[in-house]
């Protein structure tokens, strides 16, 4: 590919997440077209591209034969099978977080984009939003960073909430709020080698990260919080002292329209690795899927 070749991306899914975040992102980049959307719900993707003046297909692959690339917004156990068939069909995928619900399914996500060589972007939102990445980079600049905590209280199981999807209440907080903040901590204080996980009411889960290198680091979130305690936190510390992340964007499109760019820069130049791409996205699905195993077991009474 050129480097001033404008990209075809189509979209999968056509729900809340889909429209008002990737729908708008795709529509907003410079050097892209957003040219298809497919869907479960034939309707929905009708609706969705009669707004946006795009072709809305029923059929997947002939919707793979319109685009250069894919824009994944749909459950992960979902997306993880159809990013294998779209990284075989050689598309450039952009998928959200977690990249599976399990890690053989994240492994065939990976081993079809090594396959293929098509480029990846795993939308973890914070590691894309500018203010934060800038003080992500600052505290890279810094180092000596020996612990950190995230507290993410989510309320979102209520009848009116449009993330009370059954594959949240599900998977509860641990896979919905959990791939944010271990990507978070994993940036930080480097690469998780174990982890112990909790849980406490509901889907509320705690885990104790342990990072290559010795930092430690501590994750508790929750999906069936009540709505008064609501809100994200994230603090690190060490020789410098302490430093909390800034707060999150209440507009992800800017850092999707990040995402979906430099997904793009990769796919024209032929780079197929990224920071947040299917390996790290992988990774973050290994530590989930281990936090899981302990609480199955912990839940049986093994």
């Amino acid at each position: 590919m050129t480097d001033d070749k404008t990209l075809r991306f189509g979209l999968v899914g056509t729900g809340y997440w889909a429209r008002v975040a990737h729908a708008r992102a795709l529509a907003s980049v410079p050097g892209i077209e957003f040219a298809a959307v497919w869907g479960r719900n034939v309707e929905a993707g009708a609706a969705l591209a009669a707004e946006f003046g795009i072709e809305a297909h029923v059929d997947f692959d002939a919707f793979l034969g319109e685009v250069d690339a894919v824009a994944f917004s749909v459950p992960p156990d979902v997306q993880s099978e159809l990013a294998v068939r779209a990284a075989a069909a050689g598309k450039h995928l952009l998928l959200e977080k977690p990249l599976a619900l399990t890690e053989s399914a994240a492994d065939a996500v990976v081993a079809a984009v090594e396959q293929a060589g098509v480029a990846s972007v795993v939308f973890f939102t914070a590691r894309f939003q500018p203010d934060a990445r800038a003080w992500l980079d600052e505290l890279a600049a810094t180092g000596g960073w020996r612990g950190a905590q995230v507290l993410w209280l989510g309320s979102v199981y209520s009848e009116s909430s449009p993330f009370n999807t059954p594959w949240r209440r599900d998977k509860g907080g641990l896979w919905d709020l959990g791939p944010h903040a271990v990507a978070l901590l994993s940036g930080i204080l480097g690469p998780v080698e174990a982890v112990t996980a909790d849980a406490g009411r509901g889907d509320l889960t705690h885990l104790v990260l342990h990072h290559q290198g010795g930092a430690t680091s501590t994750a508790t979130v929750t999906l069936g919080a009540p709505e008064a305690a609501d809100g994200f936190e994230l603090e690190v510390w060490g020789e410098s002292g302490r430093s909390a992340i800034p707060p999150l964007a209440d507009d992800p499109v800017t850092a999707l329209r990040a995402a979906l760019t430099e997904l793009a820069d990769n796919a024209r130049s032929g780079s197929i690795r990224h920071p947040s791409d299917v390996w790290f996205g992988r990774d973050v699905t290994r530590v989930l899927a281990r936090a899981q195993s302990e609480l199955d077991a912990r839940q049986s009474g093994k």
